[in-house]
This record gives structure tokens, C-alpha cells and sequence, in this order.
């Protein structure tokens, strides 16, 4: 990155913009930029193990990555962990009532039958690894035809790219529920004013409930074993690119079996024109 003095004329944003990195993360210390080669390692590997058994704690996860030769403690791992925006996926007690009841919702999908293309959309955000680093990734998803409406990745936790992506999306269209888990991203002042603002219901999944959010899940698996995992992409560029190139073939080539083999996006588009006409 290039240091502003007077001979320089392009701005940081810019620069940015040019590398294909998330504007906030210039301005950060560089000791929170970067974990150490071995913990990037030991995250992939917890990446890989929770994509198979998204039920595991730290505590579970710890002695597996002993069992596996690792040496690690369940405090470390737990800090792990949290960075990757990780929990082990349980019915737990319900505490948000204590801790944040002003922005929690109550779930809207128990029971709804899901009929039409832009009646729920899911998001999510999930941890995707590259050969020395990781990034972030904030999805949203069509329940019914599947299709993926837009994404975003950024190589930090902070908020803003979440309400820039939403924001983007509903340039073009809306849902009438949008769906979510209970993480900070969703429920904050922000996000609840924006979703109020575009006529959009709130739903929130059940604490630690895997069945409620699942079809974003199961797209973040596809795309994991079929795309991440595989190519090991080495930079942000390369990942976004790869990234772009799954979501164009996962939207209009891959056959899914729930949508009778059809493409989603074939299935959004003939269903919209449907209730169009």
C-alpha cells in the first residue's frame, strides 16, 4: 500500500479498490490484521472440521485437533473460534431476552409454506479461507428457487458490508421476510432500521438452531467442497473472482434435485414472470 504525501494522487480508497481489499482494513493496526501462519493453518483445518460436524464446541473441536496432532488448548481454539464467527449449532437457553431483547425477533418460518420466488430470503455470513489468509463472506439467498441475489466479502467482521450488500440488493428487488440467525450483524440498530425502512419483515432463527437457516448452510457447503476447498485461491483477487465464477454457475448451470433439476435461476425468473402476469 502506497503512504499519501504529495506526489501521490491516488487516493487509499483507490488503492483499495485496485487491490481488491476492504477499505477498513487499511486503516487497522497490523497486529489485528494478521494471525500467525500456523493459526491461519489451524483455522482452515477448523473450517474443514466444522463443515462436517457444525455441532462441535471448542471443547469437542480441541480434542479432535489434538487427536489429529495439533498442539493446542481450548483457549486458543476458542479465540479461534470467535474470529471465524464460529459456535457449535445446539439448542442452547435462550438468553437474548437478557442480552439483547431490544433487537432480537421472534422466527416467522415455522409452519409458512414457501411458495414464490422473493418471499424469504436468507443471509448469513461464513469464514472462507485462502492459501495465507481468509476472508468473510455475507450471502443472500432466495429460499424458494434456491438462487443466490447477491454477496459480498470482506476481510473483516465489521458491519458495513453487510448493510452495503443488502442495500445493493434491494436496488433491484425485495423480500417480503428476510431470515437470519441471532449474530451481532443482525441484530443491531442498523440493520433493523434498514430492513423497517424497506417494508422488509425480520425473522430470527432460534438460538443455536441448524434447521432454521439451513438452505443457506447447504449452499455454503456446496460451495466450500466444491469451490474453496479445491482451488485454494491465494489472494483476495483470486477469490473474488472464483467466487463470482461458482455463484454464475451455481445460480444458472448447477441442476438442483429439490427444484426438479432445474437451474435457479430458471426457476426465480419463470416463477417471477408468473406472478408478473
Amino acid at each position: 500500500m502506497v503512504e499519501p504525501d504529495n506526489a501521490t494522487t491516488i487516493t487509499l480508497k483507490r488503492q483499495a479498490e485496485l487491490l481488491s481489499v476492504n477499505r477498513t482494513s487499511i486503516y487497522r493496526p497490523a497486529k489485528e490484521q494478521r494471525e500467525s501462519e500456523e493459526n491461519v493453518l489451524l483455522m482452515h483445518r477448523i473450517d474443514e472440521i466444522y463443515m462436517k460436524h457444525p455441532y462441535y464446541g471448542y471443547r469437542r473441536m480441541t480434542r479432535i485437533l489434538r487427536d489429529q496432532g495439533f498442539e493446542v488448548n481450548r483457549k486458543r481454539i476458542r479465540r479461534l473460534m470467535r474470529i471465524m464467527g464460529l459456535e457449535a449449532v445446539y439448542p442452547k437457553p435462550n438468553l437474548s431476552k437478557r442480552l439483547h431483547a431490544t433487537y432480537t425477533r421472534p422466527y416467522l418460518l415455522r409452519g409458512l409454506t414457501i411458495d414464490r420466488p422473493n418471499q424469504v430470503w436468507g443471509i448469513d455470513i461464513t469464514y472462507l479461507r485462502m492459501g495465507k489468509g481468509f476472508m468473510y463472506l455475507f450471502l443472500i439467498i432466495d429460499w424458494y428457487s434456491r438462487k443466490v441475489i447477491d454477496d459480498e466479502l470482506s476481510s473483516t467482521l465489521e458491519k458495513g458490508f453487510v448493510l452495503r450488500c443488502l442495500k445493493r440488493a434491494f436496488g433491484s428487488c425485495k423480500p417480503e421476510i428476510m431470515n437470519s440467525d441471532q449474530g451481532s450483524h443482525f441484530t443491531n440498530k442498523d440493520y433493523l432500521e434498514l430492513l423497517e425502512k424497506e417494508g422488509v419483515k425480520v425473522s430470527m432463527d432460534g438460538k443455536g438452531r441448524a434447521t432454521d437457516n439451513s438452505r443457506t448452510e447447504r449452499f455454503f457447503r456446496s460451495l466450500k467442497y466444491e469451490c474453496i476447498y479445491i482451488n485454494e485461491f491465494e489472494d483476495p483477487r483470486a477469490l473474488r473472482k472464483g467466487l463470482a465464477r461458482y455463484v454464475q454457475f451455481y445460480n444458472e448451470e448447477r441442476p438442483h434435485q429439490s427444484l426438479g433439476e432445474a437451474r435457479p435461476i430458471q426457476f426465480y425468473a419463470h416463477e417471477v414472470r408468473q406472478i408478473a402476469s
